[in-house]
């Protein structure tokens, strides 16, 4: 049986992890077990991170809104609740950008959330 010789393999595999670390600090770039080490938790903590940066942008959203309903007399958990008595579907997102690039339109929502709500004795 023939000798199986699997220098190519390994290279190419090393190659992949390599490249995978580049811009680490010190052995963790060039040394392969520290650099495999490296690599996972890397890939761990962009796994974990792309469901934070939802949950972060969400809060985001959620203060820019909270500040641009200030001026007008409520805050952000009545303005949502007016939007919702007033049957205005529109996400989060897209309710702060409408609050940074056209406050007149923002302003108009606004006054048909507050409409909606019940008047305070």
């Amino acid at each position: 049986m023939a000798r199986v010789k699997r220098g190519v393999t390994s290279h190419a595999k090393h190659k992949k992890v390599f490249k995978a670390v580049k811009g680490h600090y010190g052995r963790r770039r060039n040394t392969i077990r520290i650099a495999k080490q490296s690599m996972e938790k890397a890939m761990q903590y962009a796994y974990r991170d792309r469901k934070n940066k939802k949950r972060s942008f969400r809060a985001l959203w959620i203060q820019r809104i909270n500040a641009a309903v200030r001026p007008f007399g409520l805050n952000y958990s009545k303005f949502i609740d007016g939007l919702a008595k007033a049957g205005i579907m529109v996400d989060r997102k897209v309710m702060s950008e409408i609050a940074i690039m056209e406050p007149a339109a923002f302003q108009a929502i606004v006054e048909k959330a507050k409409a909606a709500l019940p008047k305070a004795a």
